[in-house]
């Protein structure tokens, strides 16, 4: 019998990301506390732009597109925002959007699977994604119960699965 496998990945869906942001820009337009404060959120490439003329303000911008994240699935900790910064008049605040497992965090998880999981089980770096792969199923999915316990500093997600 042919070993099983599946792929960790960290991906991130653009297209909720940009659902999110628009969620983010809508509410801002329409509540009251946000009136006359210059509140703008857009998206550039990997990078997301927050902005408002003062700095609770556009912490206030980041915890609503924090909250569109969650309501849209997304994992906030693929969000990586840096501190408020002033720029001329007004405060921005900075967020990547970070997709793709190093191979730092990679060799992290391949040594976590190594030593907590059941022997048998495979894990082999590919680019930026991680192939675990076993003869056993039932140890693939402990594999998987295993690292939705870890606390990672990276999205994760299971793919492949065969």
């Amino acid at each position: 019998m042919a070993d099983s496998s599946f792929d960790i990945v960290s991906k991130v869906d653009w297209q909720e990301v940009d659902n999110a942001i628009n969620q983010t820009s809508r509410e801002i337009a329409t509540r009251f506390d946000f009136k006359n404060v210059g509140g703008e959120v857009k998206r550039s490439g990997e990078k997301i732009e927050m902005k408002a003329n003062g700095e609770e303000r556009v912490k206030a911008i980041l915890d609503v597109l924090k909250d569109k994240f969650i309501k849209r699935g997304l994992s906030l900790k693929a969000l990586d925002a840096a501190e408020p910064q002033l720029s001329g008049k007004e405060y921005k605040i900075f967020a990547d959007i970070k997709e793709g497992i190093t191979q730092d965090d990679a060799k992290k998880v391949a040594k976590i699977i190594r030593d907590e999981g059941p022997k048998g089980v495979k894990a082999q770096v590919q680019g930026d994604e991680l192939r675990v792969s076993s003869k056993s199923r039932d140890d693939l999915q402990t594999i998987q119960a295993l690292l939705k316990g870890k606390d990672l500093e990276f999205a994760i997600q299971f793919v492949n699965y065969r």
